[in-house]
C-alpha cells in the first residue's frame, strides 16, 4: 500500500523535520505514530499526500512513485482528518462534508455548493456512518467539538479513499469523545478496509485501537512494532 524510503524534510530554515524515514505500511493496517510534539509526526504525514514537499527520499503509494504527475490521484484516493477539524463554521454539516469531494466536482459549481443529488447522498450516507445524520443542517459553529471531528472524518471518507491519514484528531478532546473518535475510525478500518496512520500522543488509546506502534523522535523512527509488543522501554526512548 505504502512504501517510503528515506524520507528527508529540511525547512526553509534549515530545520530538519524528517531523517531518513524508511517505512511500509500493508493495505487494511490501522498504524498509530507516537512521539512528542516536534517529532516530525506531522510533517510525514503531510508529505504522504503532498501538503508538505519533501528534500529528499521517495514514497510509493500502490507502488506507483509519488510526484508532481501522480500526486492528483494520490489525493483522490487519501483522505486527511486534522487536530483542529478545519470545518467552515457558518456552513452546515453536510456542506462541510461536500467540500471532501472538490477536487472531483465542477469547480465553478462547487463555489457555490451546487452539487448534484448523488453528490449530496453520499454526504449524507457519510454523516450516517458516523452517526451525525440528525445533524446535517446544523452549522458546525453549533456541534461539540466530538461531533466537528465525525463531520471531519464524514468530509474525509466521502470519497472512500484507500488510505485514511489522521493528524492528532483526539488531541483537543476529552476522553469520552476520544474514544468515540477512535473506534469509529477503527469502525471504518474494519468495515471498509481503510488503511489507517493516525498520529497521537496517547498511547493508552493507540494500544488499544491500533495494529502496530510506530515511535518517531527528532525526525528518526525509534521503534516499530506491534501494539501488543510495546514495552516501558519502547515508550521512554521517545518520551523520556
Amino acid at each position: 500500500m505504502l512504501e517510503i524510503n528515506d524520507l528527508k524534510k529540511t525547512f526553509d530554515n534549515g530545520s530538519p523535520a524528517l531523517k531518513g524515514v524508511n517505512l511500509k505500511i500493508n493495505k487494511g493496517e490501522f498504524v498509530s505514530i507516537l512521539g512528542p510534539s516536534g517529532s516530525g509526526k506531522t510533517t510525514l504525514l503531510r508529505s504522504i499526500n503532498g501538503l508538505e514537499s519533501i528534500s529528499g527520499g521517495e514514497i510509493y503509494f500502490n507502488k506507483k512513485k509519488v510526484d508532481d504527475n501522480s500526486i492528483k490521484d494520490v489525493q483522490k484516493k487519501t483522505g486527511m482528518i486534522f487536530q483542529e477539524f478545519n470545518l467552515v463554521n457558518n456552513l452546515s454539516a453536510i456542506n462541510n462534508v461536500l467540500t471532501g469531494l472538490l477536487n472531483s466536482s465542477n469547480k465553478f459549481l462547487s463555489l457555490f455548493y451546487l452539487f448534484e443529488k448523488n453528490q449530496k447522498l453520499k454526504a449524507l450516507e457519510s454523516l450516517e456512518t458516523v452517526g451525525l445524520l440528525e445533524k446535517s443542517y446544523n452549522r458546525a459553529d453549533e456541534l461539540s467539538g466530538g461531533q466537528r471531528q465525525r463531520v471531519g472524518i464524514a468530509r474525509a471518507i466521502i470519497k472512500k479513499p484507500l488510505l485514511l491519514l489522521a493528524d492528532e484528531p483526539v488531541a483537543s478532546l476529552d476522553p469520552k469523545a476520544a474514544n468515540i473518535i477512535l473506534l469509529l475510525l477503527k469502525k471504518i478500518n474494519k468495515e471498509f478496509g481503510t488503511t489507517i496512520i493516525c498520529n497521537l500522543h496517547q498511547f493508552d488509546l493507540a494500544k488499544k485501537y491500533s495494529d502496530r506502534l510506530i515511535g518517531l523522535l527528532d525526525g528518526k523512527i525509534i521503534f516499530d512494532e506491534k501494539s501488543n509488543s510495546i514495552n516501558k522501554l519502547d515508550l521512554e526512548q521517545i518520551y523520556n
